[in-house]
């Protein structure tokens, strides 16, 4: 693992970003470093994303990190990379990765059955079909606990299944 402090020291390979248009997949595993932004993805725009590389998004998992616990999709950098790594087929560089924070082994077991499902998949189309069987299992246990409010709203589930990205 490399700390690069300029856009032009970044290395060319696969960039996570949740801008993308695909998915990560493990077909992702032989495309140069794994580059990860240390920001605020949330409120990084696409012109922050602007390197020289293959760009995907990750697929759906959840946050164990203290500010966004629970959370979909709201990671930070050190979650982003734990997740890329087992998707490639690396989990023990994202056990030792995430061993540094309190909060690491949860993220693991939160996200242990859909990581180890997106590691199995072929290529990014096969991680979106993956992908969207957690959100339609979200979207129903969403229901099914609200099922007494009297104005539902459905849930926004902003996942381009053609993509993958969210």
């Amino acid at each position: 693992m490399e700390l690069v402090h300029h856009d032009a020291a970044t290395p060319h390979g696969t960039i996570l970003n949740p801008h993308a248009e695909q998915a990560l997949s493990p077909a992702d595993d032989k495309r140069g470093p794994l580059v990860a932004l240390d920001c605020s993805w949330e409120a990084a725009d696409e012109a922050r994303f602007n390197l020289s590389g293959t760009h995907r998004a990750l697929p759906y998992v959840v946050a164990a990190n203290p500010i966004n616990f629970g959370r979909p999709l709201q990671l930070t950098t050190v979650e982003a990379l734990a997740a890329a790594l087992i998707i490639l087929d690396q989990r023990s560089r994202a056990e030792a990765l995430l061993s540094k924070f309190r909060w690491g082994h949860t993220f693991l077991e939160l996200n242990e059955e859909p990581l180890a499902r997106y590691a199995t998949c072929e290529d990014s189309a096969e991680i979106v079909k993956v992908q969207q069987s957690y959100l339609d299992r979200y979207e129903s246990e969403w229901w099914e606990l609200n099922r007494d409010v009297p104005h539902r709203v459905k849930l926004p589930i902003a996942c381009n299944t053609q993509t993958g990205s969210f």
